[in-house]
């Protein structure tokens, strides 16, 4: 009795360090569900006066010239929708989008963007066919059709002026940006 007892607590324990490992990875299924045989890129952190505030993965599929792409942000701060829409919008002011196209941009994130908690990711999917389609915590929750928008989304991050240079390089890697996104490696 007592080696069956034994027995059996060694595969609950098992069991839930499987469990626990499990509940640990992440899940990209809707990446890999948009993108043929998607890997990562490059990742990185963002840190701003010293916070911790996302960290970011650039996903590609297996042939660097393949157009479809994705950006993965787990948050590690709370930030509400609104407040996202309006970091973007700035964001997109700052490498070159005309002051009208962001606020009507800002706007329409502002319908769609959640509040995101730490631990929380946002996930934008590009493809030429249909445009940006994101997705919190993996679940879609938009799909903003044309290439201007997404080529101003994405390059917040992946532009060669967008406002955090190292975080690019570190997406990058040793690739090159998306056929989107204009700018040398």
């Amino acid at each position: 009795m007592r080696k069956h007892l034994l027995h059996s607590s060694a595969h609950l324990f098992i069991a839930l360090l499987l469990v626990n490992g499990l509940a640990g990875a992440k899940d990209t299924s809707h990446i890999d569900f948009a993108i043929n045989s998607s890997q990562p890129q490059g990742s990185g952190r963002l840190n701003f006066w010293g916070f911790h505030v996302y960290d970011a993965t650039l996903y590609r599929a297996a042939n660097s010239s393949s157009p479809e792409f994705a950006l993965d942000i787990q948050y590690q701060r709370s930030f509400s929708g609104h407040a996202l829409a309006s970091k973007t919008a700035d964001e997109m002011r700052k490498i070159g989008v005309p002051e009208a196209q962001a606020v009507i941009w800002g706007k329409e994130l502002v319908a769609v963007l959640p509040n995101v908690e730490p631990g929380q990711t946002l996930t934008g999917v590009y493809s030429p066919k249909v445009g940006t389609t994101l997705f919190y915590e993996g679940k879609k929750i938009a799909q903003i059709p044309g290439a201007e928008f997404s080529k101003a989304f994405f390059g917040i991050w992946l532009d060669p002026k967008t406002s955090a240079p190292k975080l690019r390089a570190e997406l990058l890697g040793s690739g090159c940006p998306p056929p989107l996104i204009s700018g040398a490696c």
